[in-house]
């Protein structure tokens, strides 16, 4: 990639995370704002459905709706998997249209902060993410890679440059300012950077990145029947991206018994309860924090 042409800027791709949603209203209203000389800046708002009836969803999470085997299937017809297939035809398949960059903004009820989720590890984007991080110290960078983009469900595997912006703590279906201001911040400093990359005056970056890299999915505790029977142990609420040693508290029953890591290494929680997942009874994701060179 030698030239970025075209920058999206995508929000309400879950409908209830409202400042991605009122970030795009923003832009929309004064795109001076993320007009920049050597690209242009679009904006969508990715399930407009949803966000009218302030929900994560309509019928499927939209979220999960971009494997390629199923933006190729015509008998998939929901309205989020339509949706997924009308962004994809913008985004991806229009020549006149197509991102070189995309940039997707959400917010979580759990305490992520400032977190740039990368799904691969193209050079930019990491240098980006180290950028971020370093003239932000409240950035984390989590990379849930894929081994193809075939197996890529995010709205995200339309392009190979770019990630998703995940702010938190923030309940669904509010806005919260501290956080709507410190994304809106981080936006202007990724197209900034952009711009800079196409002028070849990329910004000096530390040559090491940490990263978080995931490593599994935690389930709730539960009954035979599959119904939930604890909740997030009050040691580590609020506590992602801090460590958890084998012995710590991670759950209390609702008959007060504590269940504890019994891992053999430490390991680093992110989306602690995280509200949208409770219908997939996930708890919280297992993170392995390493440095690299970049």
């Amino acid at each position: 990639m030698n030239q970025i042409n075209r920058v999206a800027i995508v929000g309400g791709t879950h409908g209830n995370e409202f400042t991605g949603v009122y970030l795009i209203q923003k832009f929309d209203q004064f795109q001076d704002l993320i007009t920049r000389p050597s690209f242009e800046t679009v904006t969508l708002l990715a399930n407009p459905n949803a966000f009218a009836a302030v929900r994560r969803y309509v019928e499927k999470d939209l979220n999960r709706c971009f494997l390629k085997q199923d933006l190729q299937d015509s008998t998939l017809g929901s309205y989020e998997e339509l949706q997924a297939k009308s962004i994809q035809d913008t985004l991806a398949l229009n020549r006149d249209k197509q991102a070189d960059f995309i940039l997707d903004l959400h917010s979580s009820t759990a305490n992520m902060g400032l977190t740039i989720i990368l799904v691969n590890s193209h050079p930019l984007n990491l240098k980006l993410a180290a950028y971020l991080s370093q003239i932000n110290p409240l950035v984390r960078v989590y990379r849930c890679s894929f081994k193809s983009i075939e197996e890529n469900p995010f709205l995200n595997s339309l392009c190979e440059l770019g990630f998703a912006i995940e702010v938190g703590p923030i309940a669904q279906g509010v806005l919260k300012a501290t956080l709507f201001q410190q994304t809106e911040e981080l936006v202007y400093a990724v197209l900034n950077y952009l711009e800079e990359f196409n002028r070849g005056e990329i910004p000096s970056t530390n040559e090491t990145l940490i990263l978080y890299d995931h490593l599994s999915i935690v389930e709730y505790p539960k009954k035979k029947d599959g119904t939930i029977f604890g909740m997030i142990h009050p040691d580590i609420q609020d506590k992602d991206y801090q460590p958890l040693l084998p012995g710590n508290p991670m759950f209390l029953t609702f008959n007060n018994e504590t269940i504890i890591y019994e891992g053999s290494s430490t390991v680093w929680p992110i989306f602690i309860n995280e509200a949208a997942y409770y219908d997939q009874g996930m708890a919280m994701c297992f993170t392995q924090k390493q440095q690299i060179n970049i």
